[in-house]
């Protein structure tokens, strides 16, 4: 019975260095982003904005992570009315990393928080609004611990309210692309 624990301890101390290769990492990401904004509400066109998104990541094991996201954009133009708007959103969630391919690793995300407009273009007063972003994208190493970030690519959700106060649903797309480090 001795050498039944004792065996039983030896496999499972050996296998620590194997559960180490496994433990967290985390990793930054610097990315532009583009919005292909669709407001939904009366009277405004779709119109583009152009900014720039920051992401860090934890990942407790090799095939998802916790992400938190901060992102700005910058809008200059809504039709032919020329503006100068700021929309902000913050949003953190699960990502899921698909490594079974030895030059990328395609990854997809869910993230959730808040959107931010910075003036009045969207509706009277600057507002807050429930955000999400669904999607996803790949990471092609480049040197090291950095990879080149193609994406994400997702389906933007805010839901700003319109002139009559109402809220409504915008369904926009985002297309982010830029370079990670992971340590």
């Amino acid at each position: 019975m001795r050498k039944f624990v004792f065996l039983v301890g030896l496999f499972a101390f050996a296998g620590l260095p194997a559960l180490a290769q496994e433990g967290g990492s985390k990793d930054v990401s610097i990315e532009y982003s583009y919005v292909r904004a669709n407001p939904a509400t009366t009277g405004l066109p779709t119109f583009n904005a152009n900014g720039g998104s920051a992401s860090f990541a934890f990942n407790p094991r090799n095939f998802y992570g916790f992400a938190g996201e901060l992102s700005g954009y910058h809008i200059g133009q809504i039709g032919r009315a020329s503006v100068s708007t700021d929309l902000f959103t913050y949003m953190f969630g699960p990502q899921l990393y698909f490594h079974h391919y030895r030059r990328f690793t395609p990854f997809a995300q869910e993230l959730l928080g808040v959107a931010h407009n910075g003036t009045s273009a969207f509706s009277a007063g600057t507002h807050n609004s429930f955000a999400m972003a669904l999607g996803g994208g790949v990471d092609v190493p480049f040197r090291g611990h950095i990879s080149l970030r193609f994406g994400p690519v997702d389906y933007l959700w805010t839901q700003f309210p319109e002139v009559g106060s109402s809220r409504r649903s915008q369904n926009n797309l985002r297309v982010s692309g830029g370079a990670r480090w992971r340590f």
